[in-house]
């Protein structure tokens, strides 16, 4: 009721003046249409009259003439009308400008105090009908709306558009300014903390701004999360920001100290020794000796190779005076669900942010904090999309030498891919792990368990933080899918194998290798000809 008499009392001249336009055309068409009368016919001469054809030639120019008139007269009233129609746009977009903020803007010129408060009461409804405060219930799992991520520099998306750029610079204008417009908002917010008068506080700016995700309700507006460098080493600041179809609102201001929040990474693991030592390599650099908050379990399926691991982290935690791990060996076969739930129920500690991970997984430190940043007890579970790696010997085949790992770590539609239909990583608390009912022990084998957790916390009340994340990939690493697999796991296995290995155009120019080197043999031989 209070949209609509709003857009009654501030629109009723514009209405009015389009349905005066619509009844003029259609009485001018009628007048243009309709056959003159018996009385206004002109009278053609006799065919026998000497003068017929000049008699001819003066009805049809004088016909001509009249049709002329009305055009005339047609395209007059049409440029009235559209003159009409642009003051009005005018009038209106002078109004916005004089008034940009939503509290200053009068639907009801009779009651504009009242037209003010229920707008506001709109706004903030849209505020709480979003999924800002609480999660929703949401049926399957392609009903979530993903998060987008950005920094000062970039963004990274999954709806990747004509460019299909899994990150870049925003090529339109408008995705530009509003990212810009939301940044400014936030420093300006922290710049001016409520209940704060007089005191001297840190000045902000944009460089202290870390990151942030986004992303849009259809029917609701733009939720914003940014994320600033705090007043010491672990400690952030953290601005909610919504865009309900108009000005930002600023929904919550707070500080985020997440200098004691530990991360439990949990790894299953069975054989894959080697793969174990690369991973090692970058848990030491990342989570060891940058982050250093963190513990590292290990739940080995088997004893094939299981000296061999413990060697390998014993030898870390000899080198890196490291003593944060735990290892779990289980002498059956191997079930990644079974391994993480087991990994996270084993812990004895206070409440603690899981990080469910693979041995074939590459992380930052600045990934770890974006875990603890988006998981919050009871409210927020985090599920980054990782970029995945494509098969390094097609990508860099042409090049003398395959570069370093570290080298190989870019992300380029050349190289790789956002894996949104992979949800094996994620960060959530522990409790709420436990509180979800963890993973179904009865899927064995590879696949599927994942998607399991996954659509048990989207029927729940919680946030499910869905974005791609710059600082996760996962390495490629040639796959084998095993007979032994159910037909639905067998057919996800082949299919996360096919997109594995590279893009589309690398592929078409395997497939295409030899019709391509045929037409280059025939171009040299023409060419040595002439």
């Amino acid at each position: 009721m209070m949209l609509r008499r709003g857009f009654i009392l501030f629109l009723p001249r514009l209405v009015g003046l389009l349905v005066v336009a619509c009844c003029s055309l259609s009485i001018v068409y009628m007048l243009a249409c309709t056959p003159k009368g018996d009385n206004q016919q002109f009278a053609l001469p006799r065919v026998h009259s000497p003068t017929v054809k000049e008699g001819y030639e003066a009805v049809l120019q004088e016909r001509e003439e009249q049709h002329h008139n009305y055009i005339i007269s047609l395209k007059k009233q049409i440029a009235e009308l559209k003159a009409e129609l642009q003051g009005r746009t005018e009038q209106l977009k002078k109004m916005q400008n004089q008034h940009p903020d939503a509290v200053d803007i009068w639907l009801d010129h009779s009651n504009p105090e009242k037209a003010q408060a229920n707008l506001l009461a709109f706004l903030h409804s849209q505020v709480d009908k979003a999924e800002v405060h609480s999660g929703v219930k949401l049926s399957t799992e392609y009903a979530a709306v993903p998060f987008e991520s950005f920094t000062l520099q970039k963004v990274y998306q999954l709806e990747t558009g004509l460019t299909r750029h899994p990150e870049e610079k925003p090529v339109r204008k408008d995705k530009r300014d509003e990212l810009i417009e939301v940044i400014e908002l936030a420093v300006g917010s922290l710049n001016k903390p409520e209940g704060v008068s007089n005191a001297k506080h840190r000045k902000y700016t944009a460089s202290d701004f870390v990151e942030g995700i986004y992303r849009t309700e259809k029917n609701r507006g733009t939720l914003y999360e940014l994320t600033f460098k705090g007043d010491a080493k672990h400690q952030f600041k953290k601005i909610v920001l919504f865009r309900p179809f108009g000005p930002v609102m600023k929904v919550k201001n707070e500080n985020v100290n997440m200098a004691d929040t530990l991360i439990n990474v949990i790894v299953p693991l069975a054989k894959r020794a080697s793969k174990f030592r690369q991973f090692m390599q970058n848990f030491r650099e990342m989570g060891i000796q940058q982050d250093g908050r963190i513990h590292l379990t290990v739940v080995y399926f088997g004893k094939e190779q299981m000296n061999e691991v413990k060697s390998i982290l014993e030898n870390t935690s000899k080198s890196a005076n490291f003593k944060n791990f735990t290892f779990i060996q289980l002498n059956e076969e191997f079930s990644r669900g079974k391994g993480l739930d087991i990994g996270a129920r084993f812990w004895k500690g206070n409440n603690v942010v899981l990080f469910f991970c693979d041995v074939d997984i590459y992380f930052t430190a600045e990934f770890l904090n974006s875990c603890r940043l988006n998981t919050q007890p009871g409210k927020k579970v985090f599920y980054p999309v990782l970029f995945s790696q494509y098969n390094p010997s097609i990508i860099y085949g042409h090049h003398d030498s395959i570069p370093s790992l570290e080298q190989q770590l870019i992300i380029k539609k050349e190289t790789g891919f956002w894996r949104d239909f992979g949800f094996g990583m994620t960060c959530q608390y522990r409790s709420d792990f436990i509180n979800i009912g963890g993973f179904d022990l009865d899927i064995k084998g590879w696949g599927g368990e994942d998607v399991h957790l996954y659509r048990k916390y989207l029927h729940s009340n919680l946030i499910v933080i869905r974005t791609p994340v710059r600082g996760l990939f996962h390495l490629w690493h040639e796959k084998q899918c095993l007979d032994e697999l159910t037909p639905e796991q067998y057919k996800m296995c082949m299919q996360s194998k096919a997109m594995n290995e590279a893009s589309h155009g690398q592929l078409g120019m395997l497939v295409f290798k030899q019709e391509i080197e045929t037409h280059l043999h025939r171009q040299k031989l023409s060419s040595k000809k002439t």
